[in-house]
Parts: structure tokens; sequence; C-alpha cells
């Protein structure tokens, strides 16, 4: 019996079950690919996501096979440059591969315990008041208190839940993979910068050792979405679109993918729940989805541990829902409008120079930025304090760095008074008696997900809303 099953081993799986463990619930992720994928959809991480890792201790380890970058052109690809003094100490994108990014987190959630069983696919399930039974392709039957779906925009979880998917379908399609060329390097650096200037959606990169990875328009929407395309398609396809193929040869993977933009209508029935793209699929624009995902499972993970070690007070549960579904509901709005913004026809491109003139003004670039890396992100906790419902950046303290206190996934008093308490919360709730010269507030409580969830110095006042994210006093 485990307490929680996560169906689906990518990025969102690992994440959500290295918080769990950070509880100590039992958890076994099962990954029906036998092997990871050495398909690089995502390249980075943007801000957000990056705190998430420093928060958990990881971030050394990102930054050692990632690269620091503070460039602009995220928002449809219009070239910006980049905004300083944002609402963080990480100013800056980080570039990293998807595997590379699987595989860390891989590495974190077994570190912690996490049971990981590769080539089990999950086929069915079944629901009591007291969980969750998983049949395998194999026959094997699993039984858990809590299941989630964290398996992909094609989510095997979703479809047994019967869970509507509304939205669009692809109407273009792209061709994406890594290959060698033989053209010469500066000859294909100027080719791309050419083409670029009017098909967005056409690039030709270095990767070292004559490698590329290349993305190219395809023709149409392909019948059969899961089959990768053929070389001779990609090559033809380069022809069409650059009058060259550039000498393509030794391709190392090849892939599509598509425009489509859905939501699931719900994210959870009872003890069976969604997360990343089993949740929600969109354009890659703007590099949002593994990020999104990532963050569902930070949002999902301290309220599903609670739930399983019964203190969750009432209703939390449902506000990983209430909370994250208006985030997705975002990005497929903002991935929207910039796929209209990629189209090469006149309407669009006449729109294109319109907003790329607004984006000089500091407040439109910056709420963009906000949209793309995630800052603008604020749960509605009410009304007071700007800070409430935003995530609290990284700030120094006299002793230390504020994340360095968040490693353990509780949650946080942040007390410049010295004249609070948690007590009655203590097992849930670590209370640091410290002082930041970046902040002006006499006291703040964070969710262990970084969010603020109060503000203030009233003792009263706090033990009000202690009980609201962390139970009944024990």
């Amino acid at each position: 019996m485990f307490d929680v099953i996560i169906a689906g081993g990518g990025p969102t799986g690992m994440m959500l079950a290295a918080e769990l463990r950070l509880h100590g619930v039992r958890v076994l992720v099962l990954e029906k690919d036998p092997e990871p994928t050495r398909v690089v959809r995502s390249l980075g991480l943007h801000v957000r996501s990056i705190e998430i890792m420093d928060q958990r201790g990881l971030l050394k380890r990102f930054l050692a096979h990632g690269k620091q970058h503070e460039v602009g052109g995220f928002y449809a690809a219009i070239s910006k440059p980049w905004r300083s003094h944002l609402d963080t100490a990480h100013e800056y994108v980080l570039g990293i591969p998807q595997p590379v990014t699987d595989r860390l987190l891989t590495e974190h959630a077994a570190e912690l315990g996490a049971e990981i069983r590769r080539g089990g696919e999950l086929v069915g399930l079944s629901r009591d008041e007291d969980g969750v039974t998983a049949e395998l392709a194999d026959g094997t039957r699993l039984r858990s208190r809590y299941l989630v779906g964290c398996d992909g925009g094609r989510s095997t979880v979703r479809k047994l839940l019967g869970i509507g998917f509304p939205g669009e379908p692809s109407r273009v399609e792209t061709l994406l993979g890594e290959m060698e060329l033989a053209m010469p390097a500066d000859e294909v650096a100027a080719r791309t910068t050419r083409i670029r200037e009017t098909e967005k959606r056409f690039g030709a990169g270095p990767l070292g050792d004559g490698a590329y990875r290349v993305i190219v328009p395809a023709e149409g929407v392909a019948e059969d979405r899961t089959a990768p395309p053929t070389f001779d398609e990609f090559r033809r396809r380069l022809q069409a679109v650059a009058g060259t193929d550039f000498g393509a040869h030794s391709p190392r993977w090849l892939s599509r993918f598509g425009d489509a933009t859905r939501l699931a209508d719900r994210y959870r029935i009872g003890r069976v729940l969604l997360a990343g793209d089993a949740v929600h699929i969109h354009p890659p624009v703007g590099g949002q989805g593994l990020n999104l995902g990532v963050q569902d499972a930070f949002n999902l993970g301290w309220k599903l541990a609670a739930a399983v070690g019964g203190w969750a007070p009432e209703g939390l549960l449902d506000t990983y829902e209430s909370e994250r579904r208006p985030v997705a509901g975002d990005v497929l709005d903002n991935t929207r409008a910039q796929m209209e913004l990629l189209s090469t026809e006149p309407g669009a491109q006449a729109v294109r120079r319109l907003v790329s003139e607004l984006m000089d003004f500091e407040v439109v670039h910056r709420h963009l930025i906000e949209k793309i890396t995630a800052i603008g992100v604020r749960y509605d906790f009410g009304e007071g304090n700007p800070l409430l419902g935003r995530r609290m950046r990284d700030v120094r303290l006299e002793r230390g760095r504020l994340y360095e206190q968040m490693r353990t996934g509780r949650g946080l008093l942040l007390d410049r008074t010295g004249r609070l308490s948690v007590a009655g919360w203590a097992d849930r709730v670590d209370h640091v008696v410290d002082v930041s010269a970046e902040l002006d507030i006499p006291a703040a409580l964070l969710r262990p997900d970084g969010h603020v969830a109060w503000t203030g110095d009233d003792q009263q006042d706090l033990v009000e809303h202690l009980p609201r994210w962390f139970g009944a006093a024990g």
C-alpha cells in the first residue's frame, strides 16, 4: 500500500514525488517508457522555477549543467533588452536541455526515497472511499491512498476519469530535431538570420561538434501526430522554407509539435488528481510548459502531503485547482496571442509591429516578462499587503538567505520582531527570527511553496490565519 502513486516520470511527476518525500509520504512513480527520452523539447528554466530549485537546495546542480542568459525575445520572439530589477534574486533564464532537467529531478526524487519503476504503464484504475487501485499493462495491481496523473497531454489517467479536455486542435505543426549540417557555420548563421526576419518558427542553432537543433514549419498537420517525421520530410521542409537543406545528415532524433491549446475541466476527482500537461497543453512559445508543470507540482506537493498526514484543513486540497487552473488559463491565453504574432499574414505582422512599439514602454515590457517567467503570479488570499499571495523572493538575512531556511518543505514564519510564536504549529511551521534590509514588513508567514499567506505583527491575528493553511493547532 502506497500513500501516493504518480503516473508519469517527467519533470512534473519527479518534482511532485520529491515534494511528497520531504514529508515522509510513501511514493511510487510509474513511468511507461523503459528509458529516458533523448528528445529536447524544453531548453530552460524561467525565474520562478529557478527559485524553486534554489528553495530546495538544487540550484547548484542545475547551474553546473546550464548557462545563465539575460536575453529578451521571449515574448513572441520580439527582440527587446532584458529588464532589470525584477522581483527576484535570480534575474536570468537558465538554459538547460530538458533531458538534463529530467535526470536531475529524478536523482533528487530517488535520493529522498521515492520508488521509481520504469516500464510500468498504467492502463486502468478504480476508486473507492479509502483509496485507488491502479492496474498496469502487465496485469499488476497496486493500491494507494491517492493517485496523481502527470502523464502528459494524452493522459491515460485523465481519460480514465472521463475528464473533459476542451480547447482548440492544432492548426499548424512544427518539426523539431537534432542533426548535423554540412554547410559552413557562418553561412548557416547568415541564412538563419535572414529567414527569421519573416519566419519566426524557423531556427538552426549550433550544439557543438557540427550538430544543430533545427526547427522548421511543417507543411500541414499530420494525421498521426504520435509518429515522428521522417528525415526526408524534414529535409523537404528545409528546402521549401530556407531554399536549402543545409546539407543535413546524421539525425539524432526527430519530433513534431502542434499549437493545440486545451485546459481540463477539472484537476481532481476524489482521490485522483492531475498535474502538468495532463491538465493543460499549449504551444511551446515562450518556453513555459515545463515550468508550468513543475510549479503545479510545487503547489500540490505539500497540500497532498498534508492530506496524507491527516492535518490538512478542510478545503486545502481544493485550493490546488482554484490557484493553479487560472494560472494555466493565463498561459494558454498568452501562448495563443504569441502564436498569432508569429504568423506571416499581413494583419498579424501589423499587430506584431504595434506590440513591438508598445513593448518599448517599460511597464508593458515588464508586464510581459512577468507573464512568461511567472513572476506576476499572485494567488487570491484576500485584501492586505501587496505581498499577500505572491511568492516571496529570496532575501538576505543577517544569518544567511531566506531560501536556505526553507529546504525542509515546511511553512516558515519570518519574524523581524522577535515577539511572535507558532506554538501549536511548530511541527508544520518553522520560526525564524531575523531581519532583512530588503523587507519593510514586521513579519511574514510563508507557505511551503513560498507564497506569502500573512503579514503583520499581531500574535492573535497570526493565530487566526495559521489554521487556514496549516490546520488545527497540535
